[in-house]
């Protein structure tokens, strides 16, 4: 059985490190780029024999700044892949790019490379935020990219957006949506700013500085769903939107447990039934491939219970779901406490039922932490089902015009 399998690349490598980032990135490195492409080229083909029988159906060009790392080198490393492993005719193959880094020759030299989606981060569209966060780029800068992008003819765009910025008001985020709707992406990344620990924004925050308030964070995100939704970008996940039949593959697979590999320092992998990581270390990743060194950092064995939490912390950020005959028929479980439950979140308001299937409301997923931990709660004490109940013997019809139980549409 063929089976479809997602590829991550991470190219480390920043004209600049971004106060929020806790990505394992660095700046100034470049002297390591060739060194680096081949250790990424030796990982790749010996990696390649253990894939047998899948198909790669997404690449993932992520970082730091996978645009900064050149035409050349991604044009080598897709063309390693395409000669390794069995890439689908169709496949999604996505470059990160700052606006920065990002002109129409070099994006056209990325089409031609096999570059058939862009991820470009945007974060706002005013350039004091942007100078607040340390972004390497003027809102002017991302205009330019999205025109040098389409003139690439690259057809399949997104933007990344931030909310919750140093000194933002909701007039100001709902000025860089409305900008960000004006450059017609056909994707959008909207994110909460997050303060990672370790990171200069915490330390900025542990010395005083202000961000807006829960509450605050809280209304832009629901303004946000509701205006991206008018727009005709759907929401399929906590924080993404997108016209019809370009959401993200890639991260599909993630958030629907698909298998997937990575390379890299600090890229991780779900695969064979285990889940592992690699040391976030550029040079210690370099030397470990290139030298027979390990280059583990973490490596589990992920039993089918804990699959099971995963299900329902993964695809509960989804705007699909989770449903009862699924869930009992992967993991052999009783279903019928956290139906119970999902009944209270539904009369709250945080969640609905559409269908066959159970999800969270937008106001439900501002709460998903809370709600998700009583769910994973709930599961811990449930006694595992040995057997089905004979009443669910068959799976239920799907509704009408619906995926079938277990399918890929969201």
């Amino acid at each position: 059985m063929i089976r479809q399998l997602g590829l991550y690349i991470h190219i480390p490598f920043c004209r600049s490190k971004c106060d929020y980032c806790d990505f394992y990135s660095l700046a100034g490195r470049e002297e390591r780029m060739d060194a680096y492409q081949k250790a990424l080229l030796t990982h790749l083909k010996e990696t390649a024999p253990q894939t047998k029988g899948y198909v790669v159906d997404t690449i993932y060009f992520g970082g730091g700044t996978p645009s900064l790392y050149g035409p050349k080198r991604i044009k080598e490393l897709l063309g390693c892949i395409r000669r390794r492993f069995e890439v689908a005719g169709n496949a999604e193959i996505t470059l990160e790019a700052n606006p920065d880094s990002t002109d129409q020759k070099t994006m056209t030299a990325f089409r031609r490379a096999g570059i058939n989606r862009v991820s470009l981060g945007m974060q706002s569209a005013h350039d004091d935020e942007l100078a607040a966060l340390h972004r390497p780029h003027t809102f002017q800068q991302v205009q330019e990219a999205v025109a040098a992008v389409r003139g690439a003819k690259i057809k399949n765009l997104t933007l990344d957006l931030i909310y919750g910025l140093p000194g933002q008001d909701m007039a100001r985020w709902q000025d860089s949506v409305e900008q960000a709707l004006a450059l017609r992406p056909e994707h959008l990344s909207c994110y909460g700013l997050k303060v990672e620990e370790g990171t200069p924004l915490q330390a900025r925050v542990d010395r005083g500085e202000r961000l807006p308030d829960d509450d605050l964070q809280a209304d832009m995100y629901l303004w946000m769903v509701a205006r991206l939704e008018t727009a005709g970008y759907h929401q399929y996940e906590i924080s993404n939107f997108a016209r019809t039949g370009f959401q993200s593959r890639h991260n599909l697979k993630y958030w629907l447990t698909r298998p997937y590999l990575g390379f890299g320092p600090g890229a991780h992998s779900d695969f064979g039934g285990r889940r592992f990581s690699f040391l976030r270390d550029l040079d210690g990743y370099i030397d470990g491939v290139l030298e027979g060194k390990p280059i583990i950092d973490s490596d589990d064995l992920i039993p089918k219970r804990e699959r099971s939490g995963e299900y329902l912390m993964l695809r509960l950020r989804t705007t699909r779901g989770i449903e009862e005959w699924e869930y009992r028929r992967e993991y052999f479980m009783n279903f019928d406490p956290i139906e119970a439950k999902l009944a209270e979140y539904e009369h709250n308001g945080w969640a609905a039922r559409v269908g066959q299937r159970w999800r969270l409301t937008p106001v439900g997923f501002l709460l998903s932490n809370q709600l998700i931990g009583e769910l994973l709660e709930l599961q811990e004490s449930a006694t595992l089902e040995t057997t089905l109940p004979k009443v669910r013997q068959t799976p239920p019809p799907p509704p009408s015009g619906g995926p079938e139980p277990g399918g890929e549409e969201l």
